[in-house]
């Protein structure tokens, strides 16, 4: 009596986790729905979108590969994606160790600018990159893109290392320090090493966030200097063809990789 007593009250709970398992699952399945499609109609056959495709196809990866307008915007977008990893790395992480370990005064308020890029909308953040670059004629160039793309990954690095830094024991870094090692040395040697984890998380997001960019790729590209995202939606308003997809795929598949460059890192960094 008492197992089946147990056995009718843990019904329920398996039945509800059941049904929340089900509904999340839907949830994201819908959200991946789109970014699903998107990969099989790059492989139709038909000279315009069609879902779903009536026939398949290599022709039109082909016709990316070999376009020099498409293949000059993602480069240009890969080398702006790599410097900014970078850079937004490189700032991003020793903001971090100065807002969790420093006495900062007016450190929320440091926080809130240093988070503020994930909080204002990306057209108003364009619009004033736009009128602060034009007269620096940094539109359409390099070192434009550099400097709008780091501010805005910058962000993601100083979360990320911020969640490492919460997590390490600043006890290993006193016992260096009491074993005669420098504070560069024990940063180094000591620290470094245990958030890694967190420096990586964030240049992969820093990275991701810098190709797929568009709105500020709108405002600030030019002629010579465009990127991918800015190549693309220019070609749905006059070229409409799988081509697009493609480029989509192309970019989902790269935000893939990545991703899973960072589960598997992350897995062998805590077996």
């Amino acid at each position: 009596m008492i197992a089946w007593s147990q056995t009718r009250q843990f019904r329920p709970l398996v039945l509800g986790k059941l049904a929340a398992g089900a509904v999340i699952g839907l949830i994201l399945f819908f959200l991946v729905l789109p970014t699903l499609i998107v990969i099989p109609i790059s492989f139709g056959s038909a000279p315009y979108i069609e879902f779903p495709p009536s026939g398949l196809t290599l022709h039109w990866y082909g016709q990316f590969f070999s376009d020099p307008d498409w293949i000059a915007a993602t480069l240009f977008s890969l080398r702006i994606a790599f410097f900014t990893t970078i850079s937004a790395t490189l700032v991003g992480t020793l903001a971090a160790v100065g807002l969790v370990r420093g006495d900062l005064p007016g450190k929320s308020l440091v926080l809130g600018l240093a988070l503020s890029p994930l909080i204002v909308p990306h057209i108003i953040i364009a619009i004033a990159l736009y009128l602060f670059f034009a007269p620096l004629q940094l539109t359409g160039n390099f070192f434009g893109f550099l400097l709008a793309h780091t501010m805005l990954t910058v962000p993601y690095v100083v979360i990320a290392v911020s969640a490492s830094l919460q997590r390490f024991d600043p006890i290993l870094e006193m016992a260096a320090l009491n074993c005669g090692a420098g504070r560069g040395r024990a940063f180094f040697e000591i620290v470094l090493p245990q958030i890694t984890p967190g420096v990586i998380t964030g240049a992969v997001f820093a990275f991701v966030s810098s190709f797929d960019e568009a709105t500020i790729a709108f405002f600030i590209s030019g002629i010579g200097g465009k990127t991918i995202t800015r190549k693309l939606f220019e070609d749905i308003d006059f070229n409409l063809t799988p081509v697009i997809a493609v480029v989509s795929t192309v970019i989902v598949a790269i935000s893939i990789l990545l991703m899973g460059t960072i589960r598997l890192f992350l897995n062998r960094a805590n077996p």
